[in-house]
């Protein structure tokens, strides 16, 4: 109890001993220190977010504030949304195709528009004489076909339009060819009534897995009857659409292959077996499609200059 006594009457002792007061230019230094030191812990948090959850640059301006410098800054595709997350913004829309069948589980998927990019057809009774005359010469494989129209005659039947319709030279062989490392998709905005039967015609052993028209389109601020790809169900880093009309994917731009137009009028076209197909080899192999596409293509720039800014790009 003495030396217990003893060391309380020692600090009772010292009470009246006061630190010195610190002078004004080290309360100045002190503030200046803490205020360094907060904004250090906030740039450690930051830095340490961005490692676990980020996945592109556009990503770091978001969680530093800065989401208007994104479109300005990062003109590359944007980035995959997480498949938990894709499933989430999926349940409020019905998906516009199946899962993939058990032979079509380790392919991509290709989307195939049909006019003027795998064949083109014209109503019979306006044909250019000319470019039927061009086709039949060439040798490019043509048939006539018997459509129901959304039209009806005075007598309310259903009117049928009779059609000429030229195929793309090395149709059969891509569909064969493509078919063995892709899943591929029919997507046009003709109506059923016309593409069906003309699909039926041109994909008899049905290496085209599903068929989707123009009811599945969705209409944008710019254009209508766009085809939207993250409605299918299917990895974007592993889908491309081939297309003449590159208003029809402005949605995903990064994952579009623009092709030139087929009209019938040239018959010496390769698009399909000597463009087409190589680049569709080359993608096959890829884990995500579009740093390829874009560096190819630069869609992103080409809507860009037609007065689709990226910030409307669903990520």
């Amino acid at each position: 109890m003495a030396a217990a006594e003893m060391d309380d009457s020692q600090i009772s002792g010292h009470e009246k001993q006061q630190p010195p007061t610190p002078s004004p230019r080290e309360e100045v230094c002190a503030k200046v220190w803490a205020t360094c030191a907060h904004w250090l812990a906030l740039v450690v948090q930051v830095v340490a977010a961005f490692i676990q959850n980020a996945t592109s640059v556009g990503r770091l301006f978001t969680l530093l504030g800065l989401q208007s410098l994104v479109c300005a800054s990062v003109p590359s595709f944007q980035p995959l949304i997480p498949d938990k997350q894709q499933q989430q913004q999926h349940q409020h829309h019905r998906a516009l195709l199946p899962p993939c069948s058990a032979q079509d589980a380790d392919k991509f998927t290709v989307v195939l528009d049909l006019d003027e990019t795998l064949v083109c057809a014209y109503e019979s009774s306006s044909l250019p004489p000319f470019i039927h005359n061009q086709a039949t010469h060439a040798g490019i494989k043509w048939f006539e076909l018997q459509c129901i129209s959304v039209d009806k005659e005075g007598e309310g039947k259903q009117k049928v339009n009779h059609v000429t319709v030229y195929e793309r030279p090395g149709l059969q062989e891509f569909l064969l060819r493509a078919s063995e490392f892709a899943e591929l998709v029919l997507f046009t905005a003709g109506l059923e009534g016309y593409a069906r039967p003309l699909v039926d015609k041109i994909d008899p052993e049905n290496r085209i897995s599903a068929r989707l028209y123009r009811p599945a389109t969705v209409t944008t601020k710019y254009r209508d009857h766009v085809k939207d790809l993250s409605l299918l169900a299917r990895d974007l880093r592993r889908t491309v659409i081939i297309d003449n009309n590159p208003f029809s994917f402005l949605l995903q731009p990064v994952n579009g292959i623009p092709c030139v137009p087929f009209t019938g009028a040239h018959p010496d076209d390769q698009q399909l077996l000597r463009v087409l197909l190589p680049l569709l080899k080359q993608l096959a192999t890829q884990n995500d499609v579009r740093p390829l596409l874009y560096e190819k293509f630069h869609m992103p720039a080409w809507f860009q200059k037609r007065g689709i800014p990226a910030c409307d790009w669903p990520s």
